[in-house]
């Protein structure tokens, strides 16, 4: 009788300090789970890696077995990549190492962590990095496609805040990107995803940064056309401390929300203002609120930056099952606001939501080329969410996201946020990367000629090899 992968990993994984699980042994279910439910894989190996040594066995153990290969960090990501039916997972969630140089404004962090613990540990400082809108999601999957968040416009995206990083590569080699290292793997990491080895450690810039004045304004669902519309001219002339990203949704059935309001549909903005003093947020949201109604809801106030990080966490616990479509936006033109209100309104579930989220500011400091992100002069990343606890309510979800997706995209600028996409095909990675695949598929062919980090939004290996 044939051994499992489990059990030749137990055998042939000398020196292995983690924890391996196989679907024979207890935790096997708890191992194997991502955030997004329905990416329901049984991989056939869950090695949960406790260093980078970890990581290099595991990779030549999936090689040698001829298994496919996923890498996990928080397992957020929409598609369920960090997960295989069949394969091996590299699971990277015990490598949690924080280390905080408030001098330096720098901070060391392993390639397990969640963002909510680095939050924590740099806030003591009163600094900060951007780092998303959802603290429990991976800091080495929102970092490597990007890493838009409530920080964008003011000190741009994850990516503009790496200043190094160490990778184990696919022949298990354990190496350093930075500016001064291996300086092409540098600039493909920062935007190009998980394709060209595994992250066990960023190191990122801090930022002078303790309390925001942040929350919500919602307004009722059907003044959406009018809302976004005042947006769309407000939010690009706003100064970069003001950062506010658009969205339909439904009130949820808890507080802090009043009772009145609960399962409201309403469109609205969800602020971050970075400056300290309610006086001036007030003054920079106020060029909008003035051109409008009357919210149903200006919930509006100073809070320690980690607050804002974890306002929505427990609104997305893991389980649910979700279903992404996203686009980059240049323009939102007056065809596409009535759109928008035709579909916004139509969100099939309490969880689903649409967000338009800013990407100028000081993004827009980095040109097309500085780093494999390339879509620098779009000015919102468009996502569509169809998200249920249910799964009766797949299909539901699905046909609103793809008919959401379907009306406005000929209003994009062609590809999209690769954290908020769905296997979706080469197509549709070649876009999102425009002129830079090129490159990007030299340098996969440098580090990873054998596509083994084939798991994810995924570069194909320039088959003439690296230039």
């Amino acid at each position: 009788m044939s051994i499992t992968p489990a059990q030749a990993a137990r055998s042939e994984l000398a020196g292995f300090k983690g924890e391996l699980k196989g679907p024979d042994d207890d935790g096997y279910d708890e191992a194997r789970a991502v955030y997004n439910a329905m990416a329901d894989k049984r991989p056939a190996l869950v090695a949960r890696c406790a260093d980078a040594d970890d990581v290099s066995r595991v990779i030549g153990f999936a090689r040698a077995h001829g298994l496919p290969l996923a890498v996990r960090g928080g397992g957020h990501h929409g598609a369920g990549l960090g997960t295989v039916e069949g394969g091996v997972v590299a699971d990277l969630s015990p490598l949690k190492t924080i280390e905080v140089d408030a001098p330096a404004r720098t901070v060391r962090v392993g390639g397990g962590c969640v963002w909510s613990e680095v939050d924590r540990a740099t806030h003591e400082h009163g600094l900060a990095t951007p780092s998303g809108i959802i603290s429990s999601t991976g800091v080495g999957g929102l970092t490597l496609g990007g890493g838009l968040g409530h920080l964008t416009r003011r000190f741009g995206l994850s990516v503009d805040n790496v200043l190094e990083a160490d990778l184990v590569l696919s022949d298990g080699r354990q190496v350093r990107a930075s500016a001064d290292e291996n300086a092409d793997l540098y600039w493909a990491i920062r935007g190009g995803g998980g394709n060209f080895g595994v992250v066990t450690s960023f190191l990122f810039r801090l930022h002078e940064l303790s309390t925001v004045v942040a929350g919500p304004t919602f307004w009722p669902a059907e003044q959406g056309a009018e809302v976004l519309a005042a947006y769309r001219d407000f939010l690009p002339r706003a100064p970069r401390e003001v950062n506010g990203f658009f969205m339909y949704g439904t009130v949820p059935p808890a507080p802090p929300f009043p009772e009145s309001l609960h399962l409201r549909k309403v469109c609205g903005v969800v602020w971050c203002h970075t400056a300290e003093d309610p006086e001036a947020a007030a003054h920079h949201m106020a060029p909008l609120l003035d051109a409008l109604p009357d919210p149903l809801l200006h919930a509006v106030s100073p809070m320690p930056h980690p607050v804002l990080q974890s306002m929505f966490d427990g609104l997305y616990p893991p389980g649910d099952q979700w279903y992404w479509r996203a686009d980059f936006v240049d323009e939102i033109p007056d065809d596409a606001v009535a759109l928008h209100a035709k579909f916004g309104p139509e969100v099939p579930t309490m969880k689903s939501t649409m967000h338009l989220y800013p990407i100028d500011g000081a993004a827009h400091d980095h040109s097309s080329t500085d780093t494999a992100w390339s879509y620098r002069g779009a000015r919102w990343a468009c996502v569509y969410a169809g998200v249920d606890a249910d799964p009766s309510n797949t299909d539901l979800i699905k046909r609103w996201t793809v008919d959401y997706f379907d009306a406005l995209h000929p209003y994009s600028a062609g590809g999209a946020y690769v954290n908020m996409m769905m296997d979706e095909g080469q197509e549709r990675v070649r876009a999102s990367y425009r002129d830079n695949y090129a490159r990007l598929a030299r340098v996969k062919a440098a580090y990873d000629p054998d596509n083994v980090f084939r798991l994810n939004q995924n570069i194909e290996p320039d088959p003439r090899g690296p230039a």
